[in-house]
């Protein structure tokens, strides 16, 4: 989940409540039947209002209704149709298609046709072709060392699909991939790895200090484990948590546990977030985990490789292991830090 492994090791992996806190949970629920702001929206969707107002303006996706002031008001329906969405940009598709499959399917309801939602076989084998290109156009970029064409199809793809599904269908298959021509020993192959996960820090370093001030819910605190030297993944973890309105203090790689606790309770984080690809020394894993579950009386998740191969360990001091994909994990952490209503 959180390091991302390629193809050497020295090299960048992408890889009780307050009162305050439960008010915040509880702003997140949906009303029954009544209307509910975009930051709302963007809290029980996980898709950002810039995304949301883009997927409206651009592809007439959603329509809401509007104050006398302009602000948009969603209803539960529109809820559900932009679960719906994002289900299908997680199985390949892009927003075009969503929208016309979508269309389709409206279509087809009207006029009461036998097939109603059928996709036209032509259309099944384009699926893949967007995120193809895209991944195409990255490498392309890399490969040139050409920051501004990097930088200009990563802000593009941003601006219309959610952090993690970016992450999913882009980022990680092109870490793989230069991961994958470094070991054929293509001559430049380490210097466009190292171009290429340079790029990525200085990019998610920046987009969350940017939307971490616009964030509004419960803080997380996220951290590798100690040993743990790749933080890419994590921080690509981070910028999902974003889209889902967390607010996120973020430490880095090889961070010591002992601190944590202070800083967690200090700054009323809701949980401890951490990570790690290979299991740490047995001291950290038997000794000083089990002190930090002690201590801090707050949910700690661990996510990445070792969620899976330290399983029974982690479970047994009380760790919540994460699931290997963003959505599946924030989904999680949103069951755990949920109060009961």
């Amino acid at each position: 989940m959180y390091t991302i492994p390629v193809s050497h090791t020295n090299h960048i992996q992408p890889n009780d409540f307050t009162m305050s806190q439960q008010t915040r949970l509880d702003s997140y629920s949906l009303p029954g039947e009544s209307l509910i702001p975009i930051r709302t929206v963007s809290s029980l969707t996980g898709i950002n209002p810039v995304t949301l107002r883009a997927w409206e303006r651009r592809y007439n996706l959603i329509n809401p209704m509007r104050t006398p002031k302009g602000h948009r008001l969603y209803s539960m329906a529109d809820v559900d149709l932009i679960n719906q969405v994002v289900t299908l940009l997680q199985g390949g598709m892009s927003i075009g298609q969503v929208r016309q499959v979508l269309g389709d399917k409206a279509q087809s309801a009207d006029d009461s046709l036998p097939n109603a939602g059928t996709r036209p076989p032509e259309r099944s084998r384009n699926h893949f072709n967007l995120w193809q290109n895209y991944q195409q156009r990255m490498l392309d970029a890399v490969h040139q060392f050409d920051e501004l064409t990097l930088d200009d199809v990563y802000n593009e793809i941003l601006a219309l699909y959610p952090a993690d599904v970016v992450t999913h269908r882009l980022i990680m298959p092109v870490l793989h991939e230069l991961g994958w021509q470094w070991q054929r020993r293509r001559d430049t192959g380490i210097a466009e790895e190292h171009f290429f996960s340079v790029f990525l820090r200085n990019k998610l370093g920046a987009r969350l200090h940017h939307f971490n001030r616009q964030q509004t819910g419960p803080k997380l605190l996220v951290a590798c484990l100690p040993g743990e030297q790749h933080d890419v993944g994590l921080m690509l973890f981070s910028m999902a948590a974003l889209d889902w309105n967390y607010r996120i203090i973020m430490l880095g790689a090889n961070m010591p546990l002992e601190p944590l606790q202070k800083v967690a309770q200090d700054h009323d984080c809701a949980a401890i977030v951490l990570s790690a690809a290979r299991p740490p020394e047995p001291g950290i894993l038997h000794r000083d985990l089990p002190n930090l579950i002690k201590t801090f009386a707050r949910p700690v998740f661990v996510g990445g490789p070792i969620s899976n191969r330290c399983r029974p360990t982690l479970l047994a001091m009380g760790v919540h292991p994460l699931p290997e994909e963003f959505t599946d994990a924030l989904r999680a952490i949103n069951q755990t830090l949920k109060p009961d209503h």
